[in-house]
């Protein structure tokens, strides 16, 4: 646990930025995954007992903003 505080308390933006983006583009593939179980399972009737969330558009989100995020950071951390 040492170790990681010490890689996150001396990392570069760069470095920090693109956690941030694979952060985000993790959150888009938990959304993906559940848009896609959303989509496949079957109407047991009118009113359904789970929660709304609304998957596709979390998914566009963090999937743009994670995308940006490992976009603005690929130079930096490429280049030292």
């Amino acid at each position: 646990m040492k170790q990681m505080h010490d890689f996150l308390t001396f990392a570069s933006e760069g470095t920090l930025v693109a956690l941030w983006g694979a952060g985000f583009l993790l959150l888009a593939l938990i959304a993906m995954i559940g848009d896609r179980r959303r989509a496949r399972r079957e109407r047991v009737g009118k009113l359904d007992k789970v929660g709304w969330v609304p998957w596709t558009g979390l998914f566009m989100a963090s999937a743009i903003i994670g995308g940006g995020l490992l976009a603005f950071a690929l130079p930096k951390v490429l280049g030292g």
